[in-house]
């Protein structure tokens, strides 16, 4: 598999933030983790598993902006304004461990050490999770066993597809037809895509988490104490979103940039995009100082 690696300049990054306006969050996803292997093609991409495209994100935004990620949450309780820090290069090392595991056995959650904040859903999953043949993952409840494998970024793509606000539990329904394997009830075969109405929550709870434990990035949630009233609020750490705004909020400094040294000295933007940050900054001080 092609390693990760950064893009090679800002024209590439202002390609990809200007494809990227108009796209929903699935498709920036994709974008982001292409200009992370601009080497891989889409289908490998898409084949990737959920944590392995985290890694690769945390790779890029640790290469673009650095290690430190400041992140801000309200309390759900008291409305308290929370900010911390995050470590893109633990999280990013934590992820890329988790996608080059072999099995379905996994560390689970985040460290607290590697955080600064306590991981939801640390506990392992209880009896009745093994690894089946291939490699998938099957879990057994009551009646139920139930294999399945982990989704990939298509899976997610293809789920998101089809997500309807008149209908919540659509997408989580399709997710879950594409990613079992098979599924049998006393005995019986049951179709994958008649277990969005016959799966007892509970089994559905244990595929979660069995899911999580074997793929532990795909999704960060962390319970973030607040210093005010002492209570925990969950936060979802979602690396396309975040590493999303960073990048637009780059663009936008950048084009104007451009724009001020167009205007100063009548360069082209493929000139001053050549241009190194420091010489851009000094030359945007001249302009200043005139």
């Amino acid at each position: 598999m092609t390693r990760a690696a950064s893009p090679t300049g800002p024209a590439e990054l202002l390609a990809t933030w200007e494809a990227g306006l108009a796209q929903h969050d699935w498709e920036r996803s994709l974008l982001l983790h292409r200009a992370a292997r601009p080497g891989a093609g889409t289908d490998e991409l898409l084949s990737m598993p959920v944590g392995g495209r985290e890694a690769d994100l945390y790779a890029l935004r640790r290469a673009l902006f650095g290690e430190r990620m400041q992140v801000r949450v309200e309390c759900a309780s008291c409305g308290e304004a929370m900010e911390f820090e995050l470590d893109a290069s633990a999280l990013g090392a934590r992820a890329a461990r988790a996608a080059g595991a072999e099995g379905a056995s996994g560390a689970g959650a985040l460290g607290a050490e590697a955080l600064g904040a306590r991981a939801a859903g640390a506990e392992a999953p209880g009896a009745g999770v093994r690894t089946a043949s291939g490699g998938a993952l099957r879990v057994e409840e009551g009646e139920w066993v139930v294999e399945f494998r982990l989704p990939t970024v298509a899976d997610l793509a293809a789920a998101a597809a089809v997500a309807d606000p008149a209908d919540p539990a659509r997408a989580r329904r399709a997710l879950l037809a594409r990613c079992t394997v098979s599924a049998v009830r006393g005995g019986q075969a049951v179709a994958p895509e008649r277990l969005g109405e016959l799966l007892p929550r509970q089994v559905e709870q244990r595929l979660a988490e069995a899911a999580e434990e074997a793929d532990p990035v795909a999704d960060v949630t962390l319970d973030v104490a607040c210093p005010e009233c002492g209570e925990a609020t969950p936060a979802e750490l979602d690396i396309t979103s975040y590493l999303w705004a960073e990048l637009d909020n780059w663009a936008r400094d950048l084009l104007l940039d451009v724009h001020l040294l167009a205007t100063a000295y009548g360069w082209s933007e493929p000139e001053i995009l050549a241009l190194s940050p420091l010489r851009r900054r000094y030359y945007l001080e001249l302009c200043a100082d005139a």
